[in-house]
């Protein structure tokens, strides 16, 4: 790698990360959506595959420990984090029910889960939104590309516009730690 090499990949990440700008009114929906369920006692559940899995644990993980400051730990579950649900549910069901059969055993009536995901594709993710519409969970997609199917299944989604993988997980990742700061302000 050379500089020119490393300044592209700079200018292409602060690029995407400055298109953010422009969904503004999305970026604020979602936090919204997400400081009323927690309000009204309800919990956060986050999915995603690959680097995508990633970020829904580190969502989860911020909610229930802390993301800056000291507050009452929040109720949030990352549907990737249990190995053993995870194995057993693709034996059994097959790997596309992954996150459904979670959706439907932890998931009630207020509670929201957030997909991420980079291309809004993915028959895992799908089923999970669909069983989130069933289950009267709100589902909140926090997607790049153009959304692709999962864009269309979620109640709110951001749409990160570009289409390098990595490039729209660092406005994922930007997205979440927003996220988490209206938290913070809601609760502390």
């Amino acid at each position: 790698m050379n500089q020119d090499q490393l300044n592209a990949i700079i200018e292409a990440s602060a690029d995407t990360i400055l298109s953010l700008k422009g969904l503004q009114e999305e970026i604020l929906r979602v936090c919204d959506c997400v400081v009323s369920a927690l309000k009204s006692g309800n919990k956060v559940l986050t999915a995603g595959n690959g680097g995508s899995a990633a970020e829904a644990l580190h969502m989860s993980e911020e909610l229930v420990g802390r993301f800056r400051g000291d507050r009452v730990s929040l109720p949030a579950v990352s549907l990737v984090a249990d190995s053993t649900a995870l194995t057993c549910i693709a034996n059994d069901y097959g790997y596309d029910k992954v996150f459904s059969r979670q959706v439907e055993g932890l998931g009630c009536k207020g509670d929201v889960l957030v997909l991420f995901s980079t291309s809004g594709k993915g028959d895992v993710l799908l089923n999970a939104a669909r069983a989130s519409a069933a289950k009267g969970v709100s589902t909140i997609g926090l997607l790049g590309r153009d959304g692709g199917p999962l864009a269309s299944q979620c109640d709110l989604s951001i749409i990160v516009p570009g289409s390098a993988t990595e490039r729209i997980q660092e406005a994922h990742q930007l997205l979440l730690h927003i996220i988490l700061d209206a938290v913070e302000v809601a609760f502390v």
